[in-house]
């Protein structure tokens, strides 16, 4: 297999949550394997993510663009300051999400309406506004969720966040059984226990974080780096036939 099947040039990325983490690494990713990159944070521009790219991407293009996904309107927003800065968008990455801890028999509404808010109706929001504009274009593109191991598994203290994570994959499998036909590859990602803002309440509880780390076949925790590969194949040529997939990288914990 060639390995020109994994380059992106001349294509046009929109990541979501891109100033740091996870989403960071993963528009690093696309742009080193040579697409342009449309960069969202929630409130603040992603410079560190702009001056990375800057640094190791020569001639790749970036646009910022801040948006809180919270609010029902950004999605849309989000979506045409992309094409106005770019005139496409061939790749959407949903990555920006966030987490509330609490039991569910304490578990406020508030914290259950943010949580499904950002993780799971914005995903929506965005792949119908980005799906619209690549079957109006009718030349195919590539949507890549980010779901997680709670897509699987129910967690504790998270009952808003599993509950999205599992709606983010059977969006997916949702959107996916629609679009295929035209072209359109609808595919997530389920990280693993990655070293992120997210997790650092259990990487700093040693009992956990040890109880975690034992259970990881590959003995460590994620760094967002370890998800470049899976972003840059599903953005890719090299995924063409696979279609509603929910990319498992974990360290093997799934298969534990």
């Amino acid at each position: 297999m060639s390995i020109d099947l994994f380059r992106l040039d001349g294509k046009v990325a929109l990541v979501t949550g891109a100033s740091r983490g996870l989403g960071a690494a993963m528009a690093a990713a696309l742009a080193a394997a040579g697409a342009d990159v449309a960069l969202h944070a929630s409130s603040q521009r992603p410079a560190r993510t702009e001056a990375a790219i800057a640094a190791a991407c020569a001639g790749r293009r970036t646009c910022a663009i801040t948006a809180d996904l919270a609010q029902r309107e950004s999605a849309q927003r989000v979506v045409r300051e992309a094409l106005d800065a770019f005139g496409r968008i061939d790749i959407l990455v949903n990555n920006a999400g966030t987490i509330r801890r609490q039991p569910a028999v304490d578990h406020s509404d508030e914290y259950w309406d943010t949580v499904i808010d950002v993780n799971l109706s914005s995903v929506f929001r965005l792949c119908r506004a980005a799906g619209q504009h690549m079957l109006e274009r009718a030349g195919g593109g590539k949507i890549v969720n980010v779901a997680s191991l709670l897509s699987f598994q129910g967690g504790i203290t998270v009952p808003g966040y599993a509950a999205a994570k599992g709606g983010v994959m059977q969006l997916t499998k949702a959107l996916a059984n629609e679009w295929a036909r035209h072209g359109i590859n609808v595919n997530a990602i389920a990280p693993g226990y990655m070293e992120t803002d997210n997790t650092s309440a259990l990487r700093a509880d040693e009992t956990r974080n040890r109880q975690i780390t034992e259970r990881i076949p590959a003995g460590r925790w994620g760094s967002p780096a370890d998800l470049g590969g899976a972003v840059v194949f599903l953005a890719s040529r090299a995924s063409d036939y696979v279609h509603g997939h929910v990319l498992v990288v974990d360290g093997g914990w799934m298969g534990r």
